[in-house]
């Protein structure tokens, strides 16, 4: 089950990781996709409109929940690489508590405050009653969707990104087939998308447990690893409480975009819905560089091999600077083809393909960030990550969407520049927080 990425190539274990992980991102995100190109075969605007405000909010929990988790990835990766099992498996049963009470907690919260939720964000009048069912199935299925995360988060800490890859399949699979039967053959629009995705969820968390329960790895499990622990527990929290933050600033951050381009109206809506979708794909590679220098750096850190650590951050560098700079030319020929696979609407169409112009340099800019984010982690130095999210989104990324929308009425593409307007401000963040790292010889101590 583990895997040791403490020696060999780093570049080969980067990609021997990242892989894996990349395509497990690019089908959960396939599965969200699922849901909004279905519902927009068979119903109009609207529903869209509903899946699509209704999946921001989802996905705001669920990057929260992964980024609390990077603190599982990071804590259990360098007990794995100092060769400690039994810390590993201490921070594997915390790991369960902690996240099992937090989701029991937050479903209820969420239910209660499903109808506010949908009046806070501006949801368009007409998908007003689709987004509260479509919230309320996925709120229900919130324990699973916590279940998987954390699940694929401790594999990944233990440098196995191949067994959260088939867990994901199934789900994408089951998904599919499940909008198809209760969107199409049911007729239910939104509501049936939120029933595909959280069914599938729990055939993905029956089938990763099928999978545990057949495999045997180093670590030996004991009940009494679910107590709390002080030691295990502090450091979960100490590196994903920030992480989880940053997370969740990054996705209010969205929804305020949102709300700014609900105000504008339902075509404008619908068109920033279907890019921030489009947007999950393209991200998905630097996604997976900010876990695979997470996890590759937090064991070789353990194993007191910290120029490895930094080899890893100058690969993803490199990645995600070559990805971001391809996608970006070539979106500003195919924009509106891009659009065109969600709406058949020619507004939408057209706000769409504006919109997506001006967001795809973010790709470049983002991936930079992303990658100095998986090393702090991995340090233990995750605050940087939240103080450079948050200044990004309050000093720009939020002002500079809503003025966009108030200067150019007639086009979304200067709301668009936003996004990497914000990262901009990241990356120089991170840059001089790297420089003072270096200077202080912090990654030598690895101090947490």
């Amino acid at each position: 089950m583990e895997q040791d990425l403490t020696s060999g190539s780093v570049l080969k274990n980067i990609l021997r990781f990242s892989m894996p992980y990349l395509l497990s991102c690019f089908l959960q995100t396939l599965y969200g996709l699922a849901d909004l190109y279905i519902v927009g075969q068979f119903f109009g605007v609207a529903e869209i409109t509903a899946v699509s405000v209704g999946s921001q909010v989802m996905h705001m929990l669920t990057v929260m929940v992964v980024g609390l988790a990077m603190g599982s990835t990071v804590t259990i990766g360098r007990a794995i690489g100092a060769k400690e099992t039994g810390r590993a498996t201490q921070a594997v049963g915390n790991t369960v508590t902690l996240f099992l009470g937090m989701s029991a907690v937050v479903t209820v919260l969420l239910l209660i405050l499903v109808r506010p939720i949908v009046t806070v964000i501006a949801t368009p009048q007409e998908a007003v009653s689709s987004a509260v069912s479509y919230l309320t199935v996925c709120f229900l299925g919130i324990p699973f969707i916590t279940a998987y995360n954390i699940i694929s988060s401790i594999f990944r800490g233990l440098g196995d990104s191949k067994s959260p890859l088939y867990f994901i399949a199934v789900a994408c699979v089951a998904n599919i087939a499940l909008d198809y039967l209760c969107i199409g053959g049911l007729g239910l629009g939104a509501t049936g998308a939120a029933f595909g995705t959280v069914l599938s969820q729990v055939s993905s968390v029956l089938f990763a447990f099928v999978m545990v329960q057949r495999r045997k790895g180093s670590l030996s499990w004991d009940w009494a690893y679910l107590k709390p622990h002080r030691e295990a527990m502090g450091q979960i929290l100490r590196i994903g409480v920030p992480v989880a933050l940053q997370d969740g600033f990054i996705q209010v951050s969205f929804l305020a975009i949102t709300v700014i381009a609900n105000h504008r109206g339902l075509d404008d809506a619908a068109a920033v819905g279907i890019v921030e979708k489009f947007i999950g794909i393209v991200f998905l590679v630097p996604s997976a560089m900010l876990s695979t220098v997470s996890a590759l750096s937090a064991q070789n850190i353990g194993a007191g091999k910290h120029g490895r650590a930094l080899q890893a951050l100058r690969y993803a560098l490199f990645i995600n600077a070559g990805f971001g700079l391809l996608a970006s030319v070539l979106i500003q020929y195919k924009a509106e083809w891009v659009i065109q696979m969600f709406s058949k609407d020619a507004r939408v169409i057209q706000l769409g393909g504006q919109y997506l112009r001006g967001y795809i340099w973010d790709c470049i800019v983002a991936g930079m960030h992303f990658s100095f984010t998986g090393y702090f982690c991995a340090y233990g130095m995750s605050a940087i990550s939240f103080l450079h999210n948050f200044l990004s989104i309050v000093c720009v990324r939020i002002p500079g969407a809503f003025l966009a929308s108030m200067l150019f009425a007639d086009t979304l593409f200067p709301m668009g520049l936003a996004a990497p307007g914000g990262s901009l401000l990241s990356v120089v963040v991170c840059a001089a927080a790297f420089c003072w790292m270096r200077h202080k010889g912090s990654q030598v101590s690895g101090k947490t």
